[in-house]
């Protein structure tokens, strides 16, 4: 049986790339069966893509939570539900408001499985995501082959391990997932390998659970500027948030972004979003 046509839209965050499925009233995809989502972020067979980010409503979802109008149901590659993403909320919101579904000249409430997430469109261009308060939760150990490293567990609404290596090639290929601690990460973990470029400025690859590496990853900037935060002693006491807002420049392999902690315990993440085509499937 045939699956009828239906329309997608491409784009990326400092190529962290998305295909995003028009769904407002959500009578198009059900519940987004997840071998759907696996052929569509098929790079050779599919469109291509870290994740699926379907466009919906929030009336249109009986377990999301009120409070904005639209709501962002994000899947990793492999189909799996994951809680948000820091790049993909991004891309959304330039979707919106290219569509003319909301005004950008506000600032934009999204909601996500992570609680809102409001979006400011920023007059170069850019967009500033408020990606909430950080949790810091100890430390574990990732490891790569026959080498391991000490990790910064840091909660951003998703798991992360952030560990600090002599170079980003430590990280090895990442076509696997890591070594990590099963117990402190029973749904598995994003895992970044982070170096340092200079004052403020670090730089990092991730495996992202779910999905592989990718080129960028929104809410691992945000963990990594933390984790580079307090390992600089430049974060409160007892590791909480500095004593004023601290700006960190994040290079990923797809860009660059800027994570600022606030006095006030905010990650805010800032950087581009890009639509690059749009068009209709049957996958």
């Amino acid at each position: 049986m045939t699956t009828p046509a239906y329309p997608f839209v491409k784009g990326h965050g400092t190529e962290n790339d998305f295909v995003l499925l028009p769904d407002h009233d959500g009578s198009v995809h059900g519940d987004l069966p997840a071998a759907r989502v696996a052929a569509l972020c098929d790079r050779r067979a599919g469109i291509g893509g870290d994740g699926v980010i379907r466009v919906i409503r929030t009336a249109a979802l009986a377990d999301a939570a009120a409070g904005t109008e639209w709501f962002m149901d994000y899947r990793n590659a492999d189909g799996s539900v994951s809680e948000m993403c820091g790049n993909g909320v991004r891309v959304l919101a330039r979707h919106l408001a290219d569509e003319g579904l909301v005004d950008p000249a506000e600032p934009l409430p999204l909601g996500t499985r992570d609680g809102v997430k409001t979006v400011v469109f920023e007059a170069d261009g850019t967009m500033t995501v408020d990606m909430g308060s950080p949790r810091l939760l100890g430390d574990s150990e990732v490891a790569v082959g026959e080498r391991a490293w000490k990790a910064t567990h840091v909660d951003m609404g998703n798991p992360h391990a952030v560990a600090f290596v002599g170079s980003l090639d430590d990280a090895g290929s990442l076509l696997e997932p890591p070594e990590h601690d099963r117990a402190t990460y029973p749904h598995g973990v994003n895992v970044e390998f982070v170096v340092r470029r200079g004052a403020r400025h670090v730089a990092f690859r991730v495996h992202e659970r779910g999905s592989g590496e990718t080129r960028s990853c929104g809410t691992g900037a945000c963990a990594v500027m933390v984790a580079a935060a307090v390992a600089d002693g430049e974060a409160g006491g007892d590791a909480g948030p500095p004593g004023q807002d601290l700006a960190y420049t994040v290079d990923v392999p797809g860009g660059r972004l800027t994570v600022t902690w606030t006095a006030g315990d905010r990650t805010l993440l800032t950087g581009p979003a890009v639509l690059v085509a749009r068009g209709t499937s049957t996958l």
